[in-house]
């Protein structure tokens, strides 16, 4: 399986993504659904703390992807939805993906700002695509 990063010259140079991201040849593809801020409990974790709880969503996903044979170096898409997202939520989110993703390309991803999650204190929920060998 090859995985190609592509930043085109004719887009700006992304920071802490990549534009496109190729998958080719044999691969599994694991598809996690949005994780969020509770628990193994299903405790929510950092109430009111937007950081507390993109380490949470981003410790739950590693966990997805682990119970798939993946890991978040196997990640090529992530989608993440802030609850009232401002600039200043930026940083928080910068810096849990710096966990996340510690070295090499980072995946394509989409950052969205939404007035809402499906239940009353989540702050953030992350998804993401996986391609694993």
């Amino acid at each position: 399986m090859e995985k190609k990063y592509i930043n085109p010259d004719t887009l700006m140079t992304p920071r802490g993504y990549t534009h496109v991201v190729t998958v080719s040849g044999a691969s599994k593809m694991v598809f996690v659904s949005g994780q969020v801020a509770v628990d193994k409990a299903g405790k929510l974790v950092g109430p009111g703390d937007l950081k507390a709880q993109i380490l949470q969503a981003g410790a739950n996903l590693k966990a997805a992807l682990a119970a798939a044979g993946a890991t978040p170096q196997d990640i090529v898409k992530t989608n993440t939805y802030i609850v009232n997202y401002k600039q200043s939520d930026y940083s928080a989110m910068r810096e849990a993906r710096a966990a996340l993703f510690p070295e090499g390309d980072p995946p394509a991803s989409t950052l969205v700002g939404v007035s809402a999650l499906a239940v009353d204190g989540l702050m953030v929920e992350m998804e993401a695509i996986a391609a694993v060998k």
